[in-house]
């Protein structure tokens, strides 16, 4: 599977506002606040310096009449800056209406083509802090874009070798991009410690294994071995068929955690259709039916992989079934929503519902402990799991009314490329 590109991984969701357009949003509105407040602080000492002009214009007040009668005041006397006087009413009004005039002069050059001038350089630094903050919140891309094409990787340890190794000035991004490149680093170390115990793992517990059971199977085809010695010899053999079965069912637990090979195109009916062969014997052992209906189920993946998972559904709905006279149904089938299926159903005890993930759970097992003579491991049911997770897809149990588990596994549908074309769609 592919890493989303950075375009991809840096689209936003649909209704969610990103922290980008956040800043840029505050950075806006503060610098229009500022703006108004600046326009106002303007037009206020505007306002205080013209009355106080006002107030400086020369007013003069007419002398008394001669003949030394009563003085009489005729109102104040104005001269106007075109060097006319206005006396009494005339000059009031001429008064009201130069403060008029100017208020209004104020109103349309500080409010009015300020405003206009503060939303268009309000919509400049809009710009500006979109770049700015684009340049800053750039590192933190590199985190999230790393981070995403980690996890997107197909295996858990895939990936993790990646790191941000970020430049630019020690700041609180660069922390974080380094504290991110030391987890990473030390997820790296436990993955490789992890892959080196499965292999040594993988030979340490096999070589003794094999080696108990070619002197056990020595001891018993001698000649002078009695029955006892037989009887002795075949109750090992089983143990020690179930403790390699165990061992085989960790390591593969462990390795398709890990890794899973290059996939293939593969059809389901055609593993499903194999594994009920295989399964044919321990069937009619056991007095179980098994029939199937497998329609074309094309997918991509691990051959290997893919049939252990539907042997170990087979194999369960055999083994965890009523005793002779139960019965296993097979189907594979192609989905409407671009997927495929593969569903086994069985008779059985009743199970309850909340028991039902338990069962995908390692070394759980519904009515018995971890005893010898348990039918599984346990390992069953998380061994599907984590297969069917490795190649992207999904497993659902559900209890049947008339008792047992009906088990759905869903993976991607990729069509199978027709006789003499390419499977991996290159001309």
């Amino acid at each position: 599977m592919n890493a989303p590109s950075t375009t991809t991984s840096r689209r936003p969701r649909p209704g969610r506002i990103t922290l980008r357009a956040r800043l840029t949003l505050v950075h806006g509105l503060l610098f229009v606040v500022a703006g108004v407040l600046l326009l106002g602080t303007t037009y206020a000492l505007f306002n205080q310096r013209l009355q106080a002009d006002i107030s400086r214009t020369e007013v003069s007040t007419p002398s008394a009449p001669s003949g030394g009668g009563p003085t009489r005041s005729a109102g104040p006397t104005l001269t106007g800056p075109d060097g006319r006087t206005y006396t009494g009413d005339d000059a009031q009004r001429f008064l009201q209406d130069t403060q008029d005039d100017l208020h209004a002069a104020a109103t349309t050059s500080l409010i009015t083509q300020g405003g206009i001038a503060l939303l268009i350089v309000g919509g400049v630094a809009a710009g500006l802090g979109w770049l700015i903050a684009g340049r800053v919140l750039d590192p933190l891309h590199r985190v999230t874009d790393t981070a995403r094409r980690i996890a997107a990787a197909p295996a858990a340890d895939r990936g993790l070798h990646e790191r941000i190794a970020l430049g630019g000035p020690d700041d609180e991004v660069k922390d974080l991009a380094d504290t991110f490149d030391a987890m990473v680093e030390r997820l790296d170390r436990s993955f490789d410690g992890q892959r080196r115990f499965v292999a040594n793992a993988s030979h340490e517990l096999r070589t003794p294994l094999a080696l108990h059971r070619a002197l056990v199977e020595m001891a018993m085809h001698r000649r002078t071995a009695s029955e006892d010695v037989r009887r002795l010899g075949t109750d090992l053999l089983d143990i020690n068929t179930r403790q390699e079965k165990l061992i085989a069912g960790l390591l593969l637990l462990a390795g398709a955690e890990n890794h899973l090979p290059e996939p293939h195109p593969v059809d389901l009916a055609d593993i499903a259709a194999h594994v009920i062969v295989q399964s044919g014997p321990e069937a009619r052992r056991a007095g179980i039916t098994v029939t199937h209906a497998c329609e074309t189920a094309p997918t991509r993946g691990d051959v290997l992989l893919l049939e252990r998972a539907v042997q170990n559904l087979v194999g369960n709905s055999i083994r965890h079934n009523v005793e002779h006279g139960g019965h296993v149904h097979v189907t594979t089938r192609t989905g409407t929503d671009g997927t495929v299926v593969v569903e086994v159903g069985n008779s059985g005890p009743t199970v309850a519902p909340y028991e039902i993930p338990t069962l995908f759970e390692p070394f759980r097992r519904l009515g018995t402990e971890r005893l010898v003579t348990a039918k599984g491991a346990g390992l069953g049911l998380s061994i599907v799991r984590t297969i069917v997770h490795a190649h992207q897809g999904t497993v659902t149990a559900v209890p049947r009314d008339s008792g047992g588990l009906t088990v759905t596994v869903t993976l991607p549908m990729t069509p199978l490329s027709a006789p003499g074309e390419p499977s991996d769609g290159t001309p």
